[in-house]
Protein backbone atom coordinates (compact mmCIF):
# COMPACT_ATOMS: atom_id res chain seq x y z
CA UNK A 1 0.00 0.00 0.00
CA UNK A 2 1.11 3.60 -0.60
CA UNK A 3 -0.29 7.08 -0.30
CA UNK A 4 -1.03 6.91 -4.02
CA UNK A 5 -3.43 4.00 -3.46
CA UNK A 6 -5.45 5.85 -0.80
CA UNK A 7 -8.46 7.70 -2.18
CA UNK A 8 -9.66 10.76 -0.30
CA UNK A 9 -12.75 12.35 -1.81
CA UNK A 10 -13.25 16.08 -1.34
CA UNK A 11 -17.02 16.13 -1.56
CA UNK A 12 -17.50 18.56 1.32
CA UNK A 13 -15.03 21.01 -0.20
CA UNK A 14 -16.65 20.69 -3.63
CA UNK A 15 -20.26 21.01 -2.58
CA UNK A 16 -19.86 23.58 0.21
CA UNK A 17 -16.88 25.68 -0.76
CA UNK A 18 -18.23 28.63 1.27
CA UNK A 19 -17.71 26.53 4.42
CA UNK A 20 -14.24 25.25 3.52
CA UNK A 21 -10.90 27.04 3.60
CA UNK A 22 -8.14 25.17 1.70
CA UNK A 23 -5.29 24.57 4.11
CA UNK A 24 -2.35 22.30 4.88
CA UNK A 25 -1.08 20.72 8.07
CA UNK A 26 2.08 21.96 9.71
CA UNK A 27 4.99 19.57 9.37
CA UNK A 28 5.71 17.33 12.34
CA UNK A 29 9.34 17.75 13.42
CA UNK A 30 9.91 14.15 14.53
CA UNK A 31 6.72 12.10 14.07
CA UNK A 32 6.33 8.96 16.16
CA UNK A 33 3.24 6.76 16.21
CA UNK A 34 1.88 6.35 19.75
CA UNK A 35 -1.44 4.59 19.18
CA UNK A 36 -3.22 2.98 16.26
CA UNK A 37 -6.67 1.36 16.12
CA UNK A 38 -5.87 -1.49 13.75
CA UNK A 39 -9.46 -2.72 13.58
CA UNK A 40 -10.66 0.72 12.48
CA UNK A 41 -7.85 0.94 9.94
CA UNK A 42 -8.98 -2.34 8.41
CA UNK A 43 -12.60 -1.11 8.30
CA UNK A 44 -11.37 1.88 6.33
CA UNK A 45 -9.49 -0.30 3.87
CA UNK A 46 -6.13 0.88 5.21
CA UNK A 47 -3.30 -1.55 5.89
CA UNK A 48 -2.33 -1.21 9.58
CA UNK A 49 1.23 -2.34 8.85
CA UNK A 50 1.58 0.37 6.20
CA UNK A 51 0.20 3.03 8.57
CA UNK A 52 3.08 2.22 10.90
CA UNK A 53 5.63 3.04 8.19
CA UNK A 54 7.00 6.57 7.66
CA UNK A 55 4.70 6.95 4.63
CA UNK A 56 1.66 5.89 6.66
CA UNK A 57 2.57 8.21 9.52
CA UNK A 58 2.93 11.01 6.98
CA UNK A 59 -0.71 10.47 5.98
CA UNK A 60 -1.77 10.41 9.65
CA UNK A 61 -0.15 13.83 10.24
CA UNK A 62 -1.21 15.40 6.93
CA UNK A 63 2.39 15.68 5.74
CA UNK A 64 1.53 13.63 2.64
CA UNK A 65 -1.92 13.36 1.14
CA UNK A 66 -3.05 11.50 -1.97
CA UNK A 67 -3.25 13.24 -5.33
CA UNK A 68 -6.64 14.84 -5.73
CA UNK A 69 -7.22 15.33 -2.01
CA UNK A 70 -8.18 18.84 -0.95
CA UNK A 71 -7.62 19.33 2.81
CA UNK A 72 -9.75 22.10 4.29
CA UNK A 73 -10.49 23.80 7.58
CA UNK A 74 -14.26 23.80 8.09
CA UNK A 75 -16.27 26.84 9.09
CA UNK A 76 -18.91 26.73 11.78
CA UNK A 77 -20.42 28.92 14.48
CA UNK A 78 -21.77 27.88 17.86
CA UNK A 79 -23.22 28.62 21.25
CA UNK A 80 -20.51 28.01 23.82
CA UNK A 81 -21.85 27.82 27.38
CA UNK A 82 -24.93 29.64 26.08
CA UNK A 83 -23.08 32.52 24.42
CA UNK A 84 -23.14 32.78 20.63
CA UNK A 85 -19.89 32.94 18.66
CA UNK A 86 -20.56 33.65 14.98
CA UNK A 87 -17.19 32.35 13.75
CA UNK A 88 -15.50 29.36 15.33
CA UNK A 89 -14.36 26.75 12.80
CA UNK A 90 -11.44 24.36 12.74
CA UNK A 91 -8.86 26.43 14.55
CA UNK A 92 -6.47 23.52 15.01
CA UNK A 93 -8.04 20.87 12.82
CA UNK A 94 -8.16 19.84 9.20
CA UNK A 95 -10.47 17.68 7.12
CA UNK A 96 -8.17 15.64 4.88
CA UNK A 97 -11.12 14.21 2.97
CA UNK A 98 -13.63 11.39 2.89
CA UNK A 99 -12.63 7.73 2.83
CA UNK A 100 -14.99 5.03 1.67
CA UNK A 101 -14.67 2.06 3.99
CA UNK A 102 -14.99 -1.60 3.23
CA UNK A 103 -18.71 -1.32 4.04
CA UNK A 104 -19.18 1.28 1.30
CA UNK A 105 -19.90 4.13 3.71
CA UNK A 106 -17.99 7.42 3.43
CA UNK A 107 -16.22 8.68 6.54
CA UNK A 108 -14.23 11.81 7.25
CA UNK A 109 -10.52 11.53 7.94
CA UNK A 110 -9.80 14.53 10.08
CA UNK A 111 -6.79 15.81 11.99
CA UNK A 112 -6.75 17.54 15.36
CA UNK A 113 -3.69 19.48 16.50
CA UNK A 114 -2.32 19.90 12.97
CA UNK A 115 -1.52 23.62 13.27
CA UNK A 116 -3.09 27.05 13.10
CA UNK A 117 -5.74 27.81 10.51
CA UNK A 118 -7.56 31.06 9.70
CA UNK A 119 -10.08 30.07 12.39
CA UNK A 120 -7.47 29.77 15.15
CA UNK A 121 -8.58 32.98 16.96
CA UNK A 122 -5.15 33.54 18.48
CA UNK A 123 -4.54 29.92 19.45
CA UNK A 124 -1.41 28.00 18.50
CA UNK A 125 -3.32 25.31 16.57
CA UNK A 126 -1.45 22.55 18.34
CA UNK A 127 -2.40 19.73 20.68
CA UNK A 128 -0.57 17.89 23.43
CA UNK A 129 0.00 14.17 23.82
CA UNK A 130 -2.17 13.81 26.93
CA UNK A 131 -5.45 15.27 25.58
CA UNK A 132 -5.11 13.48 22.25
CA UNK A 133 -4.55 10.15 23.96
CA UNK A 134 -7.54 10.89 26.22
CA UNK A 135 -9.69 11.20 23.11
CA UNK A 136 -8.20 7.99 21.74
CA UNK A 137 -8.99 6.03 24.94
CA UNK A 138 -12.50 7.39 25.44
CA UNK A 139 -13.47 7.01 21.78
CA UNK A 140 -12.28 3.39 21.85
CA UNK A 141 -14.36 2.79 24.98
CA UNK A 142 -17.47 4.48 23.64
CA UNK A 143 -17.35 2.45 20.44
CA UNK A 144 -16.95 -0.76 22.42
CA UNK A 145 -19.93 0.23 24.58
CA UNK A 146 -22.03 0.56 21.42
CA UNK A 147 -22.51 4.31 21.80
CA UNK A 148 -22.44 6.22 18.49
CA UNK A 149 -19.15 8.07 18.37
CA UNK A 150 -16.47 9.61 16.28
CA UNK A 151 -13.50 7.28 16.40
CA UNK A 152 -9.77 7.74 16.90
CA UNK A 153 -7.65 6.11 14.25
CA UNK A 154 -4.25 7.14 15.55
CA UNK A 155 -2.23 9.49 17.73
CA UNK A 156 1.16 10.62 16.49
CA UNK A 157 3.69 12.52 18.59
CA UNK A 158 4.99 15.45 16.56
CA UNK A 159 8.29 16.23 18.26
CA UNK A 160 7.04 19.77 18.91
CA UNK A 161 6.71 21.36 22.32
CA UNK A 162 3.26 22.74 23.12
CA UNK A 163 3.06 25.55 25.65
CA UNK A 164 0.15 25.36 28.07
CA UNK A 165 0.59 25.97 31.79
CA UNK A 166 3.83 24.03 31.31
CA UNK A 167 5.69 22.84 28.20
CA UNK A 168 4.16 19.60 26.92
CA UNK A 169 4.98 17.18 24.12
CA UNK A 170 2.85 17.76 21.03
CA UNK A 171 0.67 15.30 19.13
CA UNK A 172 -1.81 15.00 16.27
CA UNK A 173 -4.97 12.93 16.47
CA UNK A 174 -6.37 11.31 13.32
CA UNK A 175 -10.13 11.19 13.87
CA UNK A 176 -12.74 9.36 11.83
CA UNK A 177 -16.39 10.43 11.70
CA UNK A 178 -19.52 9.85 9.69
CA UNK A 179 -19.02 13.56 9.05
CA UNK A 180 -18.10 16.69 10.96
CA UNK A 181 -21.38 18.47 10.21
CA UNK A 182 -22.61 20.11 13.39
CA UNK A 183 -25.48 22.25 14.58
CA UNK A 184 -22.88 25.02 14.49
CA UNK A 185 -22.32 24.39 10.78
CA UNK A 186 -25.96 25.22 10.14
CA UNK A 187 -25.77 28.24 12.43
CA UNK A 188 -22.87 29.57 10.39
CA UNK A 189 -24.69 29.02 7.08
CA UNK A 190 -27.84 30.68 8.40
CA UNK A 191 -25.83 33.68 9.62
CA UNK A 192 -24.49 34.32 6.13
CA UNK A 193 -28.03 35.19 5.02
CA UNK A 194 -27.55 32.94 1.98
CA UNK A 195 -30.59 30.67 1.91
CA UNK A 196 -29.19 28.86 -1.09
CA UNK A 197 -26.10 27.88 0.91
CA UNK A 198 -28.28 26.76 3.82
CA UNK A 199 -30.38 24.65 1.45
CA UNK A 200 -27.29 23.04 -0.13
CA UNK A 201 -25.94 22.26 3.33
CA UNK A 202 -29.23 20.66 4.34
CA UNK A 203 -29.32 18.64 1.11
CA UNK A 204 -25.73 17.51 1.75
CA UNK A 205 -26.66 16.42 5.29
CA UNK A 206 -29.75 14.57 4.10
CA UNK A 207 -27.83 12.69 1.42
CA UNK A 208 -25.04 11.77 3.77
CA UNK A 209 -26.88 10.93 6.99
CA UNK A 210 -30.67 10.88 6.71
CA UNK A 211 -31.56 9.91 3.12
CA UNK A 212 -35.13 8.95 4.02
CA UNK A 213 -35.82 12.65 4.65
CA UNK A 214 -35.41 13.31 0.93
CA UNK A 215 -38.60 11.34 0.26
CA UNK A 216 -40.64 13.14 2.92
CA UNK A 217 -43.31 15.68 2.06
CA UNK A 218 -41.26 18.30 3.94
CA UNK A 219 -37.62 17.15 3.63
CA UNK A 220 -36.05 19.82 5.83
CA UNK A 221 -38.51 19.26 8.64
CA UNK A 222 -37.83 15.54 8.27
CA UNK A 223 -34.10 16.28 8.56
CA UNK A 224 -34.68 18.17 11.78
CA UNK A 225 -36.81 15.37 13.19
CA UNK A 226 -34.22 12.75 12.22
CA UNK A 227 -31.44 14.67 13.98
CA UNK A 228 -33.68 15.15 17.02
CA UNK A 229 -34.38 11.42 17.19
CA UNK A 230 -30.69 10.55 16.83
CA UNK A 231 -29.66 12.96 19.56
CA UNK A 232 -32.40 11.82 21.94
CA UNK A 233 -31.18 8.24 21.57
CA UNK A 234 -27.53 9.27 21.90
CA UNK A 235 -27.92 11.26 25.10
CA UNK A 236 -29.97 8.46 26.65
CA UNK A 237 -27.02 6.14 25.94
CA UNK A 238 -24.68 8.63 27.62
CA UNK A 239 -26.88 8.64 30.69
CA UNK A 240 -27.01 4.84 30.84
CA UNK A 241 -23.20 4.67 30.68
CA UNK A 242 -22.67 7.46 33.21
CA UNK A 243 -20.83 9.52 30.59
CA UNK A 244 -20.48 13.26 31.13
CA UNK A 245 -19.55 15.07 27.93
CA UNK A 246 -18.53 18.28 29.65
CA UNK A 247 -18.72 20.69 26.71
CA UNK A 248 -22.10 20.32 25.00
CA UNK A 249 -21.79 23.46 22.90
CA UNK A 250 -23.79 23.55 19.67
CA UNK A 251 -20.57 23.12 17.69
CA UNK A 252 -20.18 19.79 19.50
CA UNK A 253 -23.57 18.37 18.49
CA UNK A 254 -23.33 16.37 15.28
CA UNK A 255 -25.97 16.01 12.59
CA UNK A 256 -25.08 12.31 12.30
CA UNK A 257 -25.87 11.57 15.95
CA UNK A 258 -22.29 10.65 16.86
CA UNK A 259 -20.52 11.80 20.01
CA UNK A 260 -17.79 14.31 19.17
CA UNK A 261 -15.02 16.08 21.09
CA UNK A 262 -13.64 14.21 24.09
CA UNK A 263 -12.10 17.19 25.85
CA UNK A 264 -13.30 17.75 29.42
CA UNK A 265 -15.23 14.49 29.56
CA UNK A 266 -15.38 11.81 32.25
CA UNK A 267 -17.39 8.85 33.50
CA UNK A 268 -19.32 8.88 36.75
CA UNK A 269 -18.14 6.85 39.64
CA UNK A 270 -20.40 7.93 42.54
CA UNK A 271 -23.87 8.47 41.08
CA UNK A 272 -24.56 12.20 41.15
CA UNK A 273 -26.93 14.07 38.85
CA UNK A 274 -24.96 17.26 39.58
CA UNK A 275 -21.58 15.78 38.64
CA UNK A 276 -19.35 18.22 36.73
CA UNK A 277 -15.80 17.37 35.73
CA UNK A 278 -14.92 20.25 33.39
CA UNK A 279 -12.63 22.88 34.86
CA UNK A 280 -14.42 25.61 32.88
CA UNK A 281 -18.04 24.63 33.67
CA UNK A 282 -18.27 26.82 36.74
CA UNK A 283 -22.08 26.96 36.82
CA UNK A 284 -22.72 23.29 36.13
CA UNK A 285 -24.46 23.98 32.83
CA UNK A 286 -23.25 20.67 31.41
CA UNK A 287 -23.64 18.56 34.55
CA UNK A 288 -24.53 14.90 34.11
CA UNK A 289 -28.20 15.37 34.92
CA UNK A 290 -28.54 18.44 32.69
CA UNK A 291 -27.46 16.71 29.48
CA UNK A 292 -30.97 15.91 28.15
CA UNK A 293 -32.08 19.52 28.75
CA UNK A 294 -29.00 20.90 27.03
CA UNK A 295 -29.53 18.59 24.06
CA UNK A 296 -33.05 19.95 23.65
CA UNK A 297 -31.75 23.52 23.94
CA UNK A 298 -29.14 22.84 21.26
CA UNK A 299 -31.79 21.36 18.99
CA UNK A 300 -33.81 24.53 19.40
CA UNK A 301 -30.82 26.42 18.00
CA UNK A 302 -30.72 23.93 15.11
CA UNK A 303 -34.38 24.59 14.45
CA UNK A 304 -33.72 28.34 14.40
CA UNK A 305 -31.02 27.84 11.81
CA UNK A 306 -33.39 25.82 9.60
CA UNK A 307 -36.35 28.23 9.78
CA UNK A 308 -35.96 29.68 6.25
CA UNK A 309 -36.24 26.13 4.88
CA UNK A 310 -39.27 25.16 6.92
CA UNK A 311 -41.76 27.72 5.60
CA UNK A 312 -41.76 31.00 3.68
CA UNK A 313 -43.77 32.62 6.51
CA UNK A 314 -41.41 33.09 9.52
CA UNK A 315 -44.25 32.73 12.01
CA UNK A 316 -45.43 29.49 10.43
CA UNK A 317 -41.85 28.20 10.27
CA UNK A 318 -41.41 28.89 13.99
CA UNK A 319 -44.69 27.12 14.80
CA UNK A 320 -43.69 24.06 12.78
CA UNK A 321 -40.26 23.91 14.43
CA UNK A 322 -41.68 24.35 17.92
CA UNK A 323 -44.18 21.54 17.40
CA UNK A 324 -41.45 19.18 16.21
CA UNK A 325 -39.08 20.18 19.00
CA UNK A 326 -41.76 19.24 21.51
CA UNK A 327 -41.27 15.59 20.56
CA UNK A 328 -37.78 15.52 22.06
CA UNK A 329 -38.88 14.89 25.63
CA UNK A 330 -41.03 11.89 24.72
CA UNK A 331 -38.35 10.45 22.45
CA UNK A 332 -35.66 10.87 25.09
CA UNK A 333 -37.78 9.44 27.89
CA UNK A 334 -38.73 6.44 25.75
CA UNK A 335 -35.06 5.77 24.90
CA UNK A 336 -34.00 6.26 28.51
CA UNK A 337 -36.75 3.99 29.86
CA UNK A 338 -35.98 1.25 27.34
CA UNK A 339 -32.30 1.43 28.20
CA UNK A 340 -32.88 1.34 31.94
CA UNK A 341 -35.27 -1.59 31.57
CA UNK A 342 -32.45 -3.42 29.75
CA UNK A 343 -29.91 -2.47 32.43
CA UNK A 344 -32.29 -3.90 35.04
CA UNK A 345 -32.68 -7.08 33.01
CA UNK A 346 -36.44 -6.76 32.79
CA UNK A 347 -38.42 -8.34 29.95
CA UNK A 348 -39.83 -6.18 27.18
CA UNK A 349 -43.37 -6.92 28.32
CA UNK A 350 -42.71 -5.81 31.92
CA UNK A 351 -45.38 -3.48 33.28
CA UNK A 352 -44.15 -0.02 32.20
CA UNK A 353 -45.69 1.61 35.27
CA UNK A 354 -43.88 -0.80 37.54
CA UNK A 355 -40.59 -0.17 35.72
CA UNK A 356 -41.11 3.60 35.95
CA UNK A 357 -41.78 3.34 39.67
CA UNK A 358 -38.64 1.23 40.18
CA UNK A 359 -36.56 3.79 38.29
CA UNK A 360 -38.04 6.70 40.22
CA UNK A 361 -37.11 5.04 43.51
CA UNK A 362 -33.71 3.68 42.45
CA UNK A 363 -31.96 6.88 41.39
CA UNK A 364 -32.40 8.65 44.76
CA UNK A 365 -31.08 5.54 46.52
CA UNK A 366 -28.00 5.55 44.29
CA UNK A 367 -27.43 9.26 44.81
CA UNK A 368 -27.95 9.24 48.57
CA UNK A 369 -25.37 6.50 49.04
CA UNK A 370 -23.05 7.75 46.29
CA UNK A 371 -23.10 4.27 44.77
CA UNK A 372 -20.63 3.49 42.01
CA UNK A 373 -22.73 3.76 38.85
CA UNK A 374 -20.94 1.09 36.81
CA UNK A 375 -20.27 -1.61 39.39
CA UNK A 376 -23.79 -1.37 40.86
CA UNK A 377 -25.49 -2.96 37.87
CA UNK A 378 -23.01 -5.83 37.72
CA UNK A 379 -23.52 -6.40 41.45
CA UNK A 380 -27.27 -6.22 40.92
CA UNK A 381 -27.05 -9.09 38.44
CA UNK A 382 -25.51 -11.17 41.21
CA UNK A 383 -28.55 -10.32 43.34
CA UNK A 384 -30.74 -11.86 40.64
CA UNK A 385 -28.54 -14.98 40.89
CA UNK A 386 -29.18 -15.20 44.64
CA UNK A 387 -26.20 -13.31 46.08
CA UNK A 388 -27.46 -9.91 47.27
CA UNK A 389 -24.51 -9.03 49.48
CA UNK A 390 -22.26 -7.33 46.84
CA UNK A 391 -25.05 -4.90 46.00
CA UNK A 392 -26.29 -4.46 49.58
CA UNK A 393 -22.93 -3.31 50.86
CA UNK A 394 -22.87 -0.45 48.36
CA UNK A 395 -25.70 1.31 50.21
CA UNK A 396 -25.63 3.34 53.41
CA UNK A 397 -29.16 2.06 54.06
CA UNK A 398 -29.07 -1.59 52.99
CA UNK A 399 -32.64 -2.21 54.16
CA UNK A 400 -33.96 0.46 51.78
CA UNK A 401 -32.10 -1.26 48.96
CA UNK A 402 -33.44 -4.65 50.03
CA UNK A 403 -37.01 -3.35 49.88
CA UNK A 404 -36.41 -1.95 46.40
CA UNK A 405 -34.71 -5.16 45.26
CA UNK A 406 -37.67 -7.28 46.39
CA UNK A 407 -39.96 -5.31 44.08
CA UNK A 408 -37.44 -5.63 41.26
CA UNK A 409 -36.99 -9.39 41.72
CA UNK A 410 -40.74 -9.83 41.53
CA UNK A 411 -40.58 -8.74 37.88
CA UNK A 412 -38.27 -11.61 36.93
CA UNK A 413 -34.97 -9.98 35.88
CA UNK A 414 -32.54 -11.91 33.67
CA UNK A 415 -28.98 -11.58 35.05
CA UNK A 416 -27.34 -12.86 31.87
CA UNK A 417 -29.14 -10.18 29.85
CA UNK A 418 -27.94 -7.61 32.38
CA UNK A 419 -24.33 -8.64 31.92
CA UNK A 420 -24.67 -8.16 28.17
CA UNK A 421 -25.52 -4.45 28.56
CA UNK A 422 -23.80 -3.42 31.81
CA UNK A 423 -20.03 -3.02 31.44
CA UNK A 424 -17.40 -4.25 33.84
CA UNK A 425 -14.76 -1.86 32.52
CA UNK A 426 -14.99 1.83 31.66
CA UNK A 427 -12.19 4.41 31.38
CA UNK A 428 -12.14 5.16 35.09
CA UNK A 429 -10.76 8.60 35.67
CA UNK A 430 -7.82 7.65 37.88
CA UNK A 431 -6.74 5.00 35.38
CA UNK A 432 -6.99 7.44 32.48
CA UNK A 433 -4.80 9.94 34.33
CA UNK A 434 -2.32 7.22 35.26
CA UNK A 435 -2.07 6.05 31.64
CA UNK A 436 -1.73 9.57 30.23
CA UNK A 437 0.95 10.56 32.73
CA UNK A 438 2.96 7.44 31.90
CA UNK A 439 2.57 8.01 28.16
CA UNK A 440 3.77 11.60 28.42
CA UNK A 441 6.85 10.20 30.19
CA UNK A 442 7.37 7.69 27.36
CA UNK A 443 5.77 4.56 28.85
CA UNK A 444 2.84 3.36 26.72
CA UNK A 445 2.27 0.17 28.71
CA UNK A 446 -0.47 1.51 31.03
CA UNK A 447 -2.26 3.04 28.03
CA UNK A 448 -2.19 -0.21 26.09
CA UNK A 449 -3.50 -2.18 29.08
CA UNK A 450 -6.30 0.31 29.70
CA UNK A 451 -7.34 0.26 26.04
CA UNK A 452 -7.29 -3.53 26.12
CA UNK A 453 -9.67 -3.55 29.10
CA UNK A 454 -12.18 -1.01 27.80
CA UNK A 455 -12.19 -2.42 24.27
CA UNK A 456 -14.10 -5.47 25.56
CA UNK A 457 -16.08 -3.84 28.37
CA UNK A 458 -18.67 -6.56 29.02
CA UNK A 459 -16.28 -9.51 29.31
CA UNK A 460 -15.02 -10.00 32.86
CA UNK A 461 -11.45 -11.27 32.67
CA UNK A 462 -8.95 -12.50 35.26
CA UNK A 463 -6.16 -10.12 36.16
CA UNK A 464 -8.16 -6.98 35.40
CA UNK A 465 -9.66 -6.35 38.83
CA UNK A 466 -8.12 -2.89 39.14
CA UNK A 467 -9.86 -1.81 35.92
CA UNK A 468 -13.23 -2.58 37.51
CA UNK A 469 -12.49 -0.88 40.85
CA UNK A 470 -13.43 2.69 41.71
CA UNK A 471 -10.80 5.32 42.46
CA UNK A 472 -8.80 5.12 45.68
CA UNK A 473 -9.87 7.56 48.42
CA UNK A 474 -6.84 9.77 47.91
CA UNK A 475 -7.64 10.41 44.22
CA UNK A 476 -9.75 13.40 45.24
CA UNK A 477 -12.13 15.57 43.21
CA UNK A 478 -11.60 15.11 39.49
CA UNK A 479 -11.23 17.98 37.02
CA UNK A 480 -10.62 17.73 33.29
CA UNK A 481 -9.37 20.34 30.83
CA UNK A 482 -10.06 20.98 27.17
CA UNK A 483 -6.40 20.87 26.14
CA UNK A 484 -6.25 24.23 24.32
Amino acid sequence: MSTATVTLDNRFARELAELAVPWAAEAALAPRLLALDEDLAAELGLDPAWLRTPAGVALLTGAAVPDGAAPVAQAYAGHQFGGYSPRLGDGRALLLGELTGTDGRPRDLHLKGSGRTPFARGGDGLAAVGPMLREYVVARAMHALGIPTTRSLAVVATGRTVLRDTPLPGAVLARVAASHLRVGTFQYARATGDTGLLRRLADHAIARHHPAAAQAERPYLALFEAVLAAQAALVARWMHAGFVHGVMNTDNMTISGETIDYGPCAFLEAFDLRAVFSSIDHGGRYAYGNQPLVAQWNLARFAEALLPLLHDDPAEAAAVATASLGAFRDRYEAAWSDGLRAKLGLPGDADPDAVAALAADLLPLLEQSRVDHTSFYRALARTARGDAEPARRLFADPEAFAAWAARWLALGPDPDAMDRVNPVYIPRNHLVEEALAAAVDGDLGPLDRLVGAVSAPYDERPGLDRYAAHAPPDFGAYRTFCGT
